[in-house]
């Protein structure tokens, strides 16, 4: 929990919109960890975390769906990687994990939204995920500023027909 609060507070202080304003308290950070670690426990949640030289270089998320009529998509969230780590294709390993995991559990539909113009709308394209469209003054950057944000989705594995029988959990 230590280490993902540092990735927390590292990439907001870097200026990533991922929900929280500058400056985040360390100990805001561990706690909303704490709470993650609730809801993954719950099976609301699965989240992978890539380690590099001995710390936590990255995560990401999906947030599963607990209603009947939407266990076939889940939302892609919080993918993290701290700065020292980029450029070296850790937001794409990540990336590639939850989509092979989500298409493994039966999951046909994936959707994120991310602050339009920022660093991450490249690695999703590049994924090819499809622009859904643009919400402006969605949320506020780490600084205060309202932001626009991009809605993207992509489809994975299956025929795109909700999986029978399925919970939507992810292991």
């Amino acid at each position: 929990m230590e280490d993902l609060a540092d990735l927390l507070t590292d990439t907001v202080h870097g200026g990533a919109s991922i929900g929280f304003l500058a400056p985040l308290d360390r100990t805001e950070a561990l706690a909303w960890w704490r709470r993650r670690a609730d809801a993954v426990a719950a099976g609301a949640l699965a989240v992978w975390v890539a380690h590099q030289d001995g710390r936590v270089a990255g995560t990401v998320g999906l947030a599963l769906p607990d209603k009947p009529n939407s266990r076939h998509r889940a939302e892609l969230v919080k993918l993290m990687v701290h700065r020292e780590a980029r450029g070296r294709g850790l937001g794409r390993t990540l990336l590639t994990t939850a989509e092979e995991a989500a298409a493994a559990s039966g999951i046909t539909l994936l959707h994120l939204d991310t602050e339009t113009d920022s660093p991450a709308e490249h690695l999703y394209r590049s994924a090819g995920w499809t622009r859904a469209g643009i919400i402006p003054d969605y949320a506020a950057s780490p600084d205060g500023v309202l932001r626009p944000t991009t809605l993207y989705f992509k489809r994975i594995g299956g025929d795109g027909s909700p999986p029978v029988g399925t919970a939507g959990a992810v292991a």
